[in-house]
């Protein structure tokens, strides 16, 4: 581990996530990485006093409704570093009710801490049953592809035998884990509360504490990979914004430049591109990056891409390799992550958001929906909020996608509600 710690240092920042059940300690997790890194200032940290001792939920949950009730709702991201690494920070809700603001973060992580509370589970028992919540947040970060998953079990200084609860505990982890074909990166115990196993591993000397030898918490975020761009596939650049070009140091006739971030593959100036939903094709003459400096620009990168020729090209439609065909897909298997009151059923219509592309879209079919506690797929013939299933959903315009696991950006999509537009549900193409 040592070794992989030397090399950290100069690693791309790492995103990561919080996540789990209600009241397992997420935004005291978080605020005790800021606290004990020293990244909170001193009148922040007087700011969140209560009755003479120091909240440390409060460093994360910043809304009125938060601090009312003692709970997450939005998410929370925030920024610290050590001397070996960057970090992003997202603290998300452990309420079902808020688990769209989960999935949207993430969607976007390197990686996932899941805290599990020793307190809530029947810790004594080696055939212990995991939360509800637990197993599903488990199941949508493996399902978004988050690249490492860490299991952090927490408030172990609160029960009678700390050894046996771990035990039991990762136990039951490992056992849901392989059911799942969720791989694991590692299992870490930690009192949020006290500071135990996050940026030290172990507790003090005296102190009841699982033996366990691996690095703490914060070691291990020191040492994870950041995820890697998908620069393999494919040229793929969906147009966010297009601007009439006035004076950005290159010459382009005074066309238009077409920014975005590249999905997939790279761009560089003489490149030959296919414009969708058009089919047309044209020449690359200049690319520029987010500063606005000429140069070739990879996946994950944002881009200012100026062509040879005036094209119409706007919000919404994508720049390919010229190689590539573009007539899309109308028809898209997906697995959703509900989050709509109202259930998803055959026959309904949607908005389908892809980057930034809006299309109507209709559900063909409900083919099952996934037991978070089983996990054997159920047929069904509606999904509720909360629930995981697979579905069929026409659409009304062709969209360029991927599967999910080849691509990120270009292997998901929201589903939005006609009327009311709200988000209804988070899909990955299979």
């Amino acid at each position: 581990m040592q070794a992989s710690l030397h090399t950290a240092q100069g690693l791309a920042p790492l995103r990561f996530i919080t996540c789990g059940s209600v009241d397992d300690g997420k935004s005291t997790l978080i605020g005790r990485l800021l606290v004990d890194s020293k990244s909170v200032l001193q009148d922040q940290l007087e700011s969140v006093q209560r009755s003479g001792e120091t909240d440390l939920a409060l460093l994360t949950d910043g809304l009125m409704a938060e601090r009312e009730q003692g709970i997450t709702i939005d998410v929370a991201y925030r920024y610290f570093q050590t001397p070996q690494r960057k970090f992003i920070i997202g603290d998300t809700p452990g309420h079902e009710q808020y688990t769209r603001n989960m999935v949207t973060a993430a969607s976007t992580a390197d990686a996932a801490v899941l805290l599990v509370d020793a307190l809530k589970l029947d810790w004594q028992n080696p055939e212990l049953e995991l939360l509800p919540q637990t197993r599903r947040h488990a199941l949508l970060v493996h399902l978004l592809r988050v690249p490492s998953i860490v299991f952090a079990v927490n408030k172990l200084d609160a029960v009678a035998d700390p050894a046996l609860a771990y035990d039991n505990i990762c136990r039951a982890l490992r056992q849901f884990a392989a059911h799942a074909d969720i791989a694991l990166t590692a299992l870490v115990p930690v009192s949020a509360l006290k500071g135990w196993g996050i940026v030290q591993a172990g507790a003090p000397a005296g102190a009841r504490w699982p033996s366990h030898t691996g690095p703490s918490l914060l070691e291990l975020l020191e040492s994870l990979p950041a995820a890697q761009s998908d620069t393999n596939l494919p040229f793929n650049f969906p147009v966010q914004w297009v601007e009439k070009q006035h004076d950005s140091g290159v010459t382009s006739q005074g066309r238009r430049i077409f920014w975005g971030r590249v999905a997939t593959g790279q761009i560089s100036t003489g490149q030959s591109v296919r414009l969708f939903p058009s089919g047309q094709t044209a020449q690359v003459s200049a690319v520029l990056d987010a500063t606005r400096k000429p140069g070739s620009v990879v996946a994950g990168k944002s881009a200012g891409v100026i062509l040879d020729r005036e094209v119409d090209l706007s919000r919404g439609d994508s720049l390919l390799s010229a190689d590539v065909p573009s007539q899309g897909q109308d028809t898209l298997e997906l697995t959703v992550a509900w989050m709509d009151e109202e259930a998803l059923v055959a026959g309904r219509s949607y908005w389908a958001l892809h980057g930034h592309r809006w299309v109507k879209a209709k559900v063909e079919r409900v083919a099952y929906r996934l037991n978070i506690h089983t996990l054997e797929k159920e047929n069904t013939q509606s999904l509720q909020a909360n629930e995981i299933g697979h579905i069929t959903l026409r659409l009304q315009e062709p969209l360029l996608t991927r599967p999910f696991q080849q691509s990120r950006p270009l292997g998901s999509l929201i589903l939005v509600d006609i009327s009311s537009h709200k988000t209804a549900g988070a899909a990955l193409v299979q």
